[in-house]
């Protein structure tokens, strides 16, 4: 293992808006955060935003500039990936930014029902073929975990190059009754003018 992944991970253990649960949680048990994003971690009552499989963390990051008056927290399990980002929200002093290490399986094991507004998932592993379908994260197991932690008329925002998980994710979305606000397959086109649009990951700019 390299030394800079060692240091990484050592700093990311240092950081206040880094929630490292460890072996601690699993399906059956849930985190003490659970319930309580808004007034323990973050100290308000602001809308809670998730982004899902979030890499380095750019658009957690970017989306908490945007947006002061929310609070976003990305997921990963990959530590050395995500401290670029919780490094980045320390340094600048976002407030309404956090980050939480740990497997998308065990999400409800860290929110609660109708705790979270949105959620976000950028560049997800589109995991191609029909035998890894149930591993994409909006096959069908996904998107019932996010139905019990999102409120009602909670929006899931999927942006994906990958055209097959694009069209799949909308036959999911129609076969489940699922209301589609807005689908496009040239989305910088679509809407040249939207801010969010501004936000680029590592891997677009790749």
């Amino acid at each position: 293992m390299g030394k800079n992944k060692l240091a990484r991970w050592k700093e990311l253990g240092s950081f206040a808006n880094v929630i490292q649960p460890g072996n601690t949680v699993s399906f059956d048990v849930d985190h003490p955060l659970k319930g309580n994003w808004k007034k323990e971690l973050f100290g308000n009552d602001n809308p809670l935003i998730l982004e899902l499989a979030c890499g380095k963390g750019e658009y957690t990051v970017e989306l908490a500039r945007l947006f002061p008056g929310r609070n976003f927290t990305g997921v990963d399990i990959k530590g050395a990936r995500m401290w670029r980002g919780a490094k980045t929200a320390n340094q600048d002093k976002l407030t309404n930014c956090a980050f939480l290490r740990t497997r998308i399986e065990f999400i409800n094991s860290f929110f609660n029902e109708d705790e979270v507004d949105e959620i976000w998932i950028t560049f997800p592993d589109p995991h191609p073929g029909k035998r890894n379908s149930n591993k994409r994260l909006t096959c069908p197991f996904f998107l019932n975990k996010y139905r019990l932690l999102l409120k009602d008329n909670g929006i899931v925002h999927l942006k994906t190059d990958n055209y097959d998980l694009y069209s799949y994710t909308l036959s999911i979305a129609r076969d489940n009754g699922l209301d589609i606000i807005m689908h496009t397959d040239d989305l910088y086109t679509s809407m040249p003018d939207d801010q969010i649009l501004s936000i680029r990951t590592h891997y677009e700019t790749l």
